[in-house]
């Protein structure tokens, strides 16, 4: 009797410490799984944290990348006093809002200034008209282009002894420009004006005395560089220069004894070396170059001595 007594108190024992035991465990593994998914979450938002601030950098960087240029662009160029220079500085104002600042580093035109546009000394030229700039170019293997035509200044020929044709008399004494395109020029409106007649056969924008085939009135013509031709004026009965020079020379230029007419193709241009007629800057000087606020102010500034090409 005491041996069974003794065994069921070890059988209930022995339960009790079974049910004691599994509780234990239990609440051991909840506490372990509560542990391990609290690390998961915290692990999780880390990766979130760590994934947005990646986002919020990329998007800076694609705003950065968006954004307009801060640094100014400078074009450094030649231009001939007038109108060439005035024309530009017209145009600073546009063009400084653009971010695009012009430096001119020249503004009397000599027989360098293609020679500095092709070897990328300077960024443009704006003196020349485009036939003037072919000559270049075939003369000395150049690769100048035109950017865009902006302007025409009318050959003309004036007189400080004359005012009108009929009063020129026989052998009358006459300069003109000795380049090529130039002095084409002033012997078509010499044989306009009745003094001579040219050669049937001329090809191209070109021509010299030897072109001439008959002189319908006597007159002796001397070929001279077009910047000494101001200079020497009172030794001639007519000179012929381009506009541009009459005007820095203060010449009255509606004063003339006779002119080209104003559909003449030699427009002055912006010149510059292939392949830079696509810049963004040079775009943006011809855009405003070829403005209507450019066409006004030339038609009120030059009153027809200079006309707009565009």
């Amino acid at each position: 009797m005491k041996k069974k007594i003794l065994a069921g108190l070890l059988v209930t024992a022995l339960l009790v410490f079974a049910v004691g035991c599994g509780k234990t465990t239990t609440e051991a593994t909840t506490a372990d799984t509560t542990t391990t998914d609290t690390a998961a979450t915290d692990s999780t938002a880390t990766d979130t944290t760590a994934t947005d601030a990646t986002a919020t950098d990329a998007t800076t960087d694609a705003a950065a990348t968006d954004a307009a240029p801060t640094e100014n662009i400078t074009l450094v160029g030649l231009a001939d006093t007038t109108p060439h220079t005035e024309l530009i500085e017209f145009v600073e104002p546009i063009l400084a809002a653009e971010g695009i600042t012009i430096d001119l580093v020249g503004n009397a035109a000599d027989a360098t200034w293609n020679e500095k546009v092709e070897d990328g000394e300077v960024d443009f030229a704006f003196f020349a008209h485009w036939p003037y700039v072919q000559e270049y170019n075939e003369t000395n293997d150049g690769h100048l282009v035109n950017a865009g035509n902006i302007h025409i200044e009318p050959i003309a020929a004036y007189s400080d002894k004359y005012t009108s044709v009929d009063q020129v008399p026989d052998k009358a004494k006459v300069v003109i420009p000795n380049d090529a395109t130039n002095e084409y020029r002033a012997l078509l409106i010499l044989q306009k004006a009745g003094f001579i007649k040219l050669n049937d056969n001329l090809s191209g924008l070109a021509a010299t005395v030897d072109d001439i085939a008959e002189y319908t009135k006597p007159i002796e013509i001397v070929e001279l560089d077009a910047a000494q031709i101001i200079g020497v004026a009172q030794d001639f009965d007519i000179y012929i220069v381009n506009t541009n020079k009459a005007l820095e020379a203060g010449i009255d230029t509606t004063k003339y004894l006779f002119r080209e007419d104003t559909d003449s193709p030699y427009a002055n241009i912006i010149e510059v070396k292939e392949g830079r007629e696509n810049d963004y800057a040079i775009k943006k000087l011809v855009e405003a170059l070829q403005s209507e606020d450019v066409r006004k102010f030339i038609e009120d500034k030059y009153k027809g001595a200079v006309i707009p090409a565009f």
